[in-house]
């Protein structure tokens, strides 16, 4: 007799159960994934958005109405001028092209904060799993080296740094990391802790497996779910910072394109040129709530409890 048999009524009818939707075991994987962004309206502009910068970073100088403006050539003879069909974003106090310029400054906004969460990651990742497996003294030194830094506040100490080596995106990425790998330092040693009295730990030090293999092996894989999730929200963080030091003019040195900067040069022309302050704005705000969208849709995606 099957074992389905075994739960039949009395007329041979299973009973129901609300709670379990077979369709759900067979969704895994890449189809969950596209399952869960399609039916989520937020979800899916977050990843036309973010793909959308990317390519515009990748092939500006393709995209671009006027190149050589998006690039940082002066065009005095159309300063200011509102959006029309020649200049769609309109022009700013140089006459170029507010819309090439904010293609151009996809570049630096897309490129420094991808590189700021990775290299971040690539420091805090081993750190937090060496301090959450090993514990004691280690622990300890670890973790007071990482309350040095978070004891000011990120955007603070990457201002310091970036005043102490000068200005420029490159100092810009430097300072940022330094401020913010710290975090991903706490969040894998917190999960470390929990992962290390699971049972395929202690089963994996009972056959002999060294500490470096274990961790290798059997702690990182585990945390990459919640370095993911964290990872693509602090990407808008990041642009959002960085823009910011452009703005007070540490990042993003002109003539280059940058969201920041534009913002920056468009202060003194708000009641005569609102275009040029509030399309560099939209740009920073729409690609910083595509982040933290995409970051709440891989969360929904990784749990557990949405496959109920």
């Amino acid at each position: 007799m099957s074992l389905s048999r075994l739960f039949l009524g009395k007329r041979g009818e299973e009973p129901p159960d609300n709670d379990f939707d077979p369709s759900l075991v067979q969704r895994s994987g890449w189809a969950h994934t596209l399952y869960v962004i399609r039916r989520d309206v937020l979800a899916m502009f977050s990843v036309l958005w973010i793909a959308a910068m990317l390519i515009s970073a990748i092939a500006a100088p393709l995209l671009a109405p006027y190149p050589e403006q998006g690039a940082g050539r002066n065009n005095v003879d159309d300063r200011l001028l509102p959006p029309s069909t020649q200049y769609l974003l309109g022009t700013d106090e140089l006459g170029r092209d507010v819309l090439s310029r904010l293609i151009y400054g996809a570049r630096p906004a897309m490129s420094s904060s991808l590189v700021v969460v990775a290299v971040a990651v690539l420091i805090g990742t081993p750190l937090g799993a060496i301090a959450g497996y090993f514990g004691g003294w280690v622990d300890e030194i670890i973790m007071r080296f990482t309350d040095l830094f978070l004891a000011f506040p990120s955007l603070l100490l990457a201002m310091a740094i970036v005043a102490l080596l000068g200005p420029s995106l490159m100092n810009a990425v430097i300072a940022l990391v330094a401020s913010w790998w710290p975090w991903y330092t706490r969040l894998v040693r917190s999960t470390t802790r929990s992962l290390r009295e699971q049972y395929f730990v202690e089963a994996a030090r009972s056959i002999g497996v060294s500490d470096a293999m274990i961790i290798w092996r059997h702690i990182l894989p585990n945390t990459i779910t919640p370095i993911l999730v964290q990872s693509t929200i602090d990407i808008g963080t990041v642009i959002l910072a960085t823009t910011s030091l452009a703005f007070i003019g540490l990042g993003t040195q002109a003539p280059n394109a940058d969201w920041g900067l534009m913002i920056e040069g468009a202060r003194q022309f708000l009641r005569q040129a609102w275009w040029y302050s509030i399309f560099p704005g939209a740009a920073i705000f729409l690609t910083v709530l595509a982040f933290n969208l995409l970051g709440d849709t891989l969360r929904d995606i990784f749990d557990p409890r949405q496959y109920r």
